[in-house]
């Protein structure tokens, strides 16, 4: 289940990873990315290992996409193919597929023979493995997509949103885009938020005041120490609160008096 290098090509199975085309779709074919030389090094080194073990093949399909690298917890450079994350190799594509997951790279022209990512939820009797160095077992709580899953529920990673005040339009953009990733553990987001808000308004002059501070700080203490929320149990009754006012509409999503998730939005002139 849990083998140091996979034994090369996954044997053909009944079921071949297919991959649908949205009709009308354009052909991918871009130009390689520039790269570093220690990166340059790595994909030929990549590049071999996953000829020898048959999992990619050259190719002169009119499909070619990018590679890139992105750095993993363990230091490596791992590959990266731009339409998807190069992952398990443990499920082979349909043959006629194959010509639409080619890649374009400064040693040539390939493309993949399986799914470049892989099932990690299938049994080893299925000839399907997982990597131990990234399981963990017997923990009463796991950090996953910015977000803290634990028994009595899910809430949000602190440190994701300590940051220091907007200093620019787009800096007060990109606040609100990753505290409002959060918005479903904070009641009456919106409110709070608004006057954040209004300095997107290009006609709204960027003075950074008191006011902006208040509601900058508010979000962050309110996000830094939300509550936990509970998970939806199937079968048991739901309840939902809801409340308006003329500039505002909020609710809440409960269940035997504990909170899943809040929503609320600002309401614009044409509301």
């Amino acid at each position: 289940v849990f083998p140091e290098n996979r034994p090369g090509l996954p044997p053909k199975r009944e079921v071949a990873f297919p991959i649908e085309l949205i009709p009308r779709s354009t052909r991918i074919f871009i130009t390689p990315y520039r790269m570093a030389p220690e990166e340059l090094r790595e994909l030929k080194s990549q590049l071999q290992e996953l000829l020898q073990k048959g999992f990619i093949r050259p190719s002169v399909s009119p499909w070619g996409a990018p590679v890139l690298f992105v750095k993993r917890k363990m230091a490596l450079l791992g590959f990266v193919l731009t339409i998807d994350k190069s992952g398990y190799h443990q499920l082979r594509i349909r043959e006629n597929d194959i010509p639409k997951i080619a890649f374009r790279t400064r040693y040539g022209h390939y493309e993949f023979l399986v799914m470049p990512f892989g099932l990690t939820n299938a049994p080893a009797e299925k000839e399907l493995y997982a990597k131990l160095s990234k399981c963990e077992f017997w923990l009463d709580e796991i950090a996953f997509l910015g977000h803290v899953v634990s028994t009595k529920g899910v809430k949000e990673i602190p440190a994701v949103v300590e940051c220091r005040p907007p200093q620019s339009r787009t800096e007060v953009r990109s606040f609100l885009g990753l505290a409002g990733y959060y918005r479903r553990f904070v009641k009456g987001f919106s409110i709070i938020a608004s006057p954040l808000t209004k300095l997107l308004h290009m006609e709204v002059k960027f003075i950074w005041d008191d006011n902006f501070q208040e509601s900058f700080e508010s979000l962050n203490s309110l996000l830094t120490q939300a509550l936990i929320l509970t998970l939806p149990i199937e079968g048991k009754l739901y309840a939902v609160y809801s409340d308006a006012s003329h500039n505002s509409l909020g609710c809440v999503l409960m269940q035997e008096g504990k909170v899943i998730s809040y929503a609320s939005r600002k309401l614009n002139r044409m509301n």
